[in-house]
């Protein structure tokens, strides 16, 4: 399968941005990736996401397919049937990159998962031999716990890296899918944050599943006691608590 000439597209870019004056900083930040993403383009050592080739395109008001044939287009000039089919292939294999991305982000997250749950199974081993009871365990972490297991579950083996287009025309703060839900106000969710959005609620249900019950162990450690309000604001805090970095990486990729 014919694929984009990283070489050239880099040239591309690198030309089109001259022309509008932009630095590479000033062109990331239109984008919402880094500096360094621009350089690699540019230097031919790699390729955007398939979803930044229109931003891209309305940024320096070229066409998409002037952006993969890494040059500019004679409007009484055309293309031929070879040169679209060429075209077509290399946007089908921009696809698979992202299909490729988009399995690694997975298997990265099956990873802290599992991580996660070894590290509670031995943690909920060793507060049962130190007296911790089955009791205590119910009444106390419980519900925390399941909730983080059950969230975990999902964002590891079921949520969709890839929002419907209609997030990326319309200011959406709210995504359900299923049980999951999430509403943030103020926040938007579109392409261009829901991966970063999508990672920090992973990474945060799991530190807050592997975290709590060592929480409550150092709490009975310590023969504190905290009545029925404490208990419930030391349930409720983490779990409103992981929304905070949530809403700050969403509004920095937005």
């Amino acid at each position: 399968m014919t694929q984009v000439n990283n070489d050239k597209f880099g040239e591309f870019i690198l030309e089109l941005r001259k022309e509008k004056g932009l630095t590479q900083k000033e062109l990331a930040e239109k984008l919402y990736i880094s500096d360094k993403a621009v350089s690699k383009w540019e230097r031919g050592l790699s390729m955007p996401d398939i979803s930044l080739l229109i931003p891209l395109s309305q940024i320096f008001g070229v066409t998409t397919t002037e952006l993969l044939s890494g040059k500019r287009i004679e409007k009484d000039k055309g293309l031929t049937i070879s040169e679209v089919e060429t075209l077509m292939n290399q946007t089908i294999h921009l696809s698979k990159e992202e299909v490729v991305e988009q399995n690694k982000n997975k298997k990265n997250r099956k990873t802290i998962f599992f991580s996660g749950l070894i590290i509670v199974i031995l943690e909920l081993f060793f507060m049962n031999l130190s007296g911790y009871t089955k009791d205590d365990f119910f009444l106390k972490i419980l519900t925390v716990e399941l909730l983080m297991l059950i969230f975990g579950v999902y964002l590891t083996f079921f949520a969709k890296e890839t929002l419907p287009t209609y997030y990326d025309e319309n200011k959406i703060s709210f995504y359900s899918d299923g049980f999951f839900r999430i509403n943030m106000a103020g926040l938007h969710f579109n392409n261009s944050n829901w991966k970063h959005v999508l990672r920090t609620i992973h990474l945060a249900v799991i530190s807050i599943f592997t975290i709590f019950p060592l929480l409550y162990f150092g709490i009975s450690w310590f023969n504190l006691t905290l009545g029925v309000t404490g208990q419930l604001i030391l349930n409720l805090v983490p779990i409103f608590g992981l929304l905070i970095p949530v809403y700050f990486v969403g509004k920095k990729y937005e």
